[in-house]
């Protein structure tokens, strides 16, 4: 009966218009869990910059191997501005190359909020 109950008040939502969030999974990040400087940072990209930053665009090495081994150049990176910090920070977007080794037609996008140290593939 319980699960009865669940799956009335799920289709109430549904009609009354709610959005139910879109779920990552492990080493996954939804846009929508991404904080404002991250959205705004992505749209950027997508539209081709103007960049804040001159880093911003420069290949990411991908030395520590994090992301999936890939050929030289396939990684671009992008700084997502940190509210309060006198430099970049520690955020970063992390685009795959795309056709004609263009990031904004990608689709393969990954987040750090930790200096590189760890990532998580931003699921659209």
């Amino acid at each position: 009966m319980n699960r009865c109950w669940r799956a009335l008040a799920l289709c109430l939502l549904l009609c009354a218009g709610w959005v139910l969030p879109v779920q990552a999974a492990p080493g996954e990040i939804a846009v929508a869990a991404l904080p404002h400087e991250a959205h705004e940072t992505l749209a950027l990209i997508k539209r081709g910059g103007p960049f804040p930053y001159k880093q911003d665009d420069s290949m990411f090495g991908n030395r520590e191997h994090r992301l999936p081994s890939q050929p030289r150049n396939y990684y671009r990176e992008y700084t997502v501005k940190t509210p309060g910090a006198k430099d970049r920070g520690a955020r970063r977007i992390v685009a795959g190359a795309g056709a004609g080794n263009d990031p904004k037609t990608s689709g393969e996008y990954w987040y750090t909020d930790d200096h590189y140290n760890t990532f998580r593939r931003i699921k659209e």
